[in-house]
């Protein structure tokens, strides 16, 4: 919404929460979220044509075009629980925005939500309309975290969904010209409802499906002796497969990519299609094996027991450039590092205390209040450490002063890089034993096999 008030001068953006704390924090020299380039362009814009504001329905009421952002969650019990969406919150939105609504809308699906989702909100609002003419669009996000800012202002595509009536092509045309502000008219899609809604999943899901491949491929390397980051430059040459998402690593994460592909294996199941549905499974299950694996092979390799040993954790992002925690890799390693009675210090540049701790303490809060520690410093993590696990690949990694590391460090000392962001032969000439995803093991990790 800020990139569209700093590209669509002439339009008034207001954006809404019922969260007090959150609307303050957006109103402040703060924001409540950390993405690079977003604070120029919230303070080029705000008190201009940018408002963030909570009085949500006065906003809606006077608001010719309804961009719907809440949470879609996946059901944790009822009907489809662990998989299916969770659509209460849009619900509620599309109720309320019945309620108040006096002129004519478009509301338009920005959150990721399940296929038919449009159908069910275009429901709700013709049976409250009052005589109000609701037009519903599909216009999925397809942003990633840390580089968001780039990807709105140079889009691959922006995809708008609609019906084909006459006022659906008319909401769609409305839509189109707010993106045409900036955005090069060849690359503005339009298709029918389903296939915007359907095509956000499918993206998600073909995103993570190559990382699970490469991660695949990285646990077939460790054991031949191949590299995968020289599989992966070989494969990435091919034109019809490119070099993008093909990074080996301890898994991925994001809020997105999970709950999204959980979604689709449900609609699969419940259109029939139980094949579909085992196929994008396996795209979490090799993801969660990749998580099981790295922890394995950190307390295997330390002669099988990290039980009071320290640990320091560089990284609990699910990637750079993002606070972001949701289903980061990190959690599951940590818990697992814990659970086999390990200590943990763990640094991340972004990432508060309280957040790291509230996303362990799901787990264990009695094991996690005694055996976890977040500290400010990475020097301070890795001090009289027995071992290092890189679970995010901040740039600032690549830099650290490894000899000054392994000097106070516990011996022998150990480098368990899950995101392959060191040298691995410099840190082996300063005396660590490291392991790196998919690279061909030393001579001591082969002697100490992992068992997943």
């Amino acid at each position: 919404m800020a990139v569209i008030a700093l590209k669509c001068p002439d339009i008034e953006v207001v954006v809404v929460d019922i969260s007090e704390p959150r609307i303050t924090a957006w109103n402040s020299d703060h924001l409540p979220i950390y993405e690079p380039g977003l604070d120029d362009v919230v303070k080029q814009c705000r008190g201009k044509n940018l408002f963030f504001s909570t009085d949500v329905e006065k906003q809606v009421s006077e608001a010719d075009i309804v961009f719907v952002s809440v949470n879609t969650p996946t059901k944790t019990q009822g009907l489809g629980a662990g998989k299916a969406a969770d659509l209460t919150y849009w619900e509620s939105a599309a109720r309320m925005i019945a309620d108040v609504s006096k002129s004519s809308k478009i509301v338009v699906e920005k959150s990721t939500v399940p296929v038919k989702t449009a159908e069910a909100i275009e429901k709700i609002l013709t049976h409250n309309s009052k005589g109000i003419n609701f037009q519903i669009l599909s216009n999925p996000e397809f942003l990633a975290e840390g580089t968001a800012i780039q990807d709105l202002f140079n889009p691959d595509r922006v995809l708008i969904g609609g019906r084909d009536t006459p006022d659906g092509q008319k909401a769609i045309e409305t839509l189109k010209q707010v993106y045409a502000h900036w955005v090069p008219v060849e690359r503005i899609i339009c298709t029918n409802l389903w296939s915007a809604e359907l095509s956000k999943l499918a993206a998600n899901a073909f995103l993570a499906q190559r990382i699970s491949s490469v991660n695949a491929m990285s646990a077939l390397c460790e054991a031949t002796g191949a590299d995968v980051t020289q599989v992966s430059h070989a494969v990435g040459k091919d034109t019809r497969i490119g070099p993008k998402f093909l990074n080996a690593s301890v898994g991925f994460g994001g809020s997105c990519f999970q709950k999204d592909i959980l979604n689709l294996v449900y609609i699969c199941e419940c259109n029939g299609l139980p094949e579909v549905a085992n196929y994008w499974k396996q795209v979490i299950q090799v993801n969660d094996y990749q998580k099981t694996r790295f922890a394995n092979r950190v307390v295997s390799s330390m002669f099988n027991t990290v039980s009071g040993k320290k640990i320091a954790v560089l990284g609990f992002a699910f990637k750079k450039d993002t606070g972001d925690t949701r289903e980061a890799p990190a959690i599951d390693v940590c818990n697992s590092l814990v659970n086999d009675k390990a200590k943990l210090s763990i640094y991340d540049p972004q990432v508060a205390e309280e957040q790291i701790k509230r996303d362990l303490s799901m787990a264990n809060r009695a094991a996690i209040t005694e055996q976890v520690s977040v500290v400010s410093d990475v020097y301070e993590a890795t001090k009289d450490a027995h071992g290092i696990c890189i679970l995010t690949e901040w740039d600032e990694f690549k830099s650290l002063d490894f000899q000054k590391i392994f000097d106070n460090m516990q011996k022998p000392a150990f480098v368990f890089d899950g995101r392959n962001v060191v040298d691995m032969q410099k840190l082996r000439e300063i005396g660590f034993i490291v392991y790196s995803i998919g690279k061909p093991l030393d001579s001591w990790l082969k002697d100490m096999p992992a068992v997943a």
